[in-house]
């Protein structure tokens, strides 16, 4: 199969996945709704009066204060996650890089945590979501510079610093529950478990915003990505500012990861498995590899909100749950395949 044919293929299976999934996500709840209701309703809103809308108050409310929001909440944050991932395996060179991995989400969730504990959270929303972006650009920067060694990435220092950071920041979200009240304990557990339960579209707004900005970086940086790809010596010899280029990626990563978790908490692996897979299907061109990467996050995401909401009869699971699910396994297949092509460790 050619690469165009690839890609005309991956473009209709997202986007049949992606229909289906917000459909069924819209339809499917404690509340049944019609197909033919939901699309009555978003017509009238776009200023098309139909015979289709719901008449029921009660049914419009739980389509566009609940389940719409959390749609796009969805389909937001999983675009962010899925475009971090991406931007952090072509700045390490490494299919393993992933925010969740390497602590990034937990750095981001600490420094959520403590605009929590200390009271920032009631200034608003965006002050949760500057504190989570500190904690995630802080974490990159510590996994960056301590897993750098002679010019390139080493494996098994990326991830026993992704260790350390989960762990220092595992510990900093235990102190915070043990000081914090009922209240803010709670909120911190959320963070913890991640979820998209309870999205309101104030919020969808400002990730939308950050994550439209940290996708149009990421695209703007494709090319230098592609040539950093042929190695730093080479990117280097072509014009490309490696060390610019990285600490930008890094401001970029932070930036998506913060605003994800400042109002879904941490979930992991879709930085991960969506480039990853995307990779295999289309190549390593970063141009159409990030706005894959970007859908394909979003795909997924509301397909695993989708399970949460409905494997367990009138209960909600974690979203985070998931990801660690189908993610945990495609982790170590991975790490497996990275270790057998390169001959071991050392």
């Amino acid at each position: 199969m050619n690469h165009t044919l690839r890609g005309l293929t991956l473009t209709l299976t997202l986007a049949a996945l992606l229909l289906g999934g917000v459909v069924a996500s819209a339809v499917l709840g404690q509340l049944p709704v019609s197909p033919a209701e939901v699309g009555g309703s978003l017509l009238r809103a776009l200023g098309i009066q139909n015979e289709w809308a719901p008449s029921d108050s009660i049914v419009e409310s739980t389509l566009w204060v609940v389940r719409f929001p959390r749609i796009a909440m969805a389909l937001v944050v999983g675009a962010a996650l899925a475009v971090a991932g991406a931007v952090m395996q072509a700045i390490f060179g490494n299919p393993l890089a992933e925010p969740g991995v390497v602590g990034v989400s937990s750095g981001a969730a600490l420094g959520a945590a403590i605009a929590i504990v200390v009271g920032i959270s009631a200034l608003g929303d965006g002050a949760i979501a500057l504190f989570a972006f500190v904690g995630g650009l802080l974490a990159t920067l510590l996994v960056y510079f301590v897993s750098r060694a002679n010019g390139r990435t080493e494996v098994v220092t990326l991830l026993l610093t992704g260790i350390a950071v989960n762990a220092f920041a595992g510990a900093g979200l235990a102190f915070l529950l043990f000081i914090a009240d009922s209240g803010s304990r709670e909120q911190i557990v959320f963070w913890q478990l991640g979820s998209l339960n309870g999205s309101r579209w104030s919020e969808v707004l400002i990730v939308a915003l950050v994550t439209a900005v940290g996708l149009t970086a990421a695209i703007v940086l494709a090319r230098p990505f592609d040539l950093l790809a042929l190695g730093e010596r080479n990117a280097r010899h072509l014009g490309v500012n490696v060390e610019r280029l990285r600490i930008v990626s890094i401001v970029i990563v932070a930036l998506l990861t913060g605003v994800a978790v400042a109002f879904v908490g941490i979930i992991a692996f879709v930085g991960l498995v969506v480039p990853h897979a995307m990779r295999m299907v289309i190549g390593p061109a970063h141009r159409a590899l990030i706005v894959a990467s970007a859908i394909g996050g979003g795909v997924l995401l509301v397909l695993s909100d989708l399970l949460a909401r409905s494997v367990v009869a009138g209960g909600d699971l974690p979203i985070g749950l998931l990801t660690s699910l189908v993610g945990g396994p495609f982790f170590f297949y991975l790490l497996f395949r990275q270790r057998r092509q390169s001959g071991g460790w050392a």
